[in-house]
């Protein structure tokens, strides 16, 4: 598989090697010692995800409070999603910018979102269906939201969503900036300290 870091620091695209017959396609779409190679760590798998959502269906932008927040290792496994990683570390070189890679079963790119980063997808097909392993349980006292159609984000759905479609908890979700006035966003020195304190632990925390 290839790897490569996204704009986001800390963030990355995973393009997997498919191997096709007459049978079907085999490939690997997760390999611990690349993305530790790549990332510094092992992912420390916590707990696995799946959600299936219809076109147009928006979720997110979710983060978690460090540490220890929550790394994802996402994938489609059936359809497509247009999948955005947020830089909402208070302090980066990227704060408030965003990145995509568009997931689906054709190509089978996966995408890496490191602690303290905010996550979101846009289903693009029916029934896409998306899976995750992340780094820690889920925590709901430390779990947050932005509006995923903050202006100030600017997240760009392409027309191939269609109608958006977006839970209640999104829609009420307030914006980076009253995030940012509150104090409820990770600092980028929080995230680079729990980084380095990974690399050093082996990604276990």
């Amino acid at each position: 598989m290839d790897i490569r870091e996204l704009n986001i620091p800390h963030s990355y695209e995973i393009i997997p090697k498919q191997f096709p017959d007459d049978r079907g396609v085999f490939l690997e779409w997760y390999r611990s010692d690349k993305l530790a190679e790549a990332v510094g760590h092992p992912l420390h798998l916590a707990q696995a995800n799946v959600s299936v959502s219809k076109r147009g269906t928006v979720r997110g932008i979710h983060f978690a409070d460090i540490a220890p927040s929550q790394a994802k290792y996402v994938t489609a496994v059936h359809g497509a999603v247009l999948d955005f990683v947020i830089d909402i570390r208070v302090g980066s070189p990227t704060f408030g910018q965003w990145d995509s890679v568009l997931l689906d079963d054709t190509d089978r790119r996966a995408i890496y979102i490191a602690e303290g980063l905010g996550h979101a997808f846009v289903a693009l097909t029916e029934n896409a269906t998306v899976s995750y392993l992340v780094s820690a349980p889920f925590n709901a006292e430390r779990e947050h939201g932005i509006n995923p159609l903050d202006s100030e984000v600017g997240l760009a759905f392409p027309k191939e969503a269609g109608e958006l479609l977006l839970s209640p908890k999104d829609t009420e979700a307030p914006s980076l900036a009253d995030l940012a006035s509150a104090g409820l966003l990770p600092t980028w020195e929080q995230a680079i300290a729990f980084y380095s304190e990974l690399n050093a632990e082996g990604g276990v925390r």
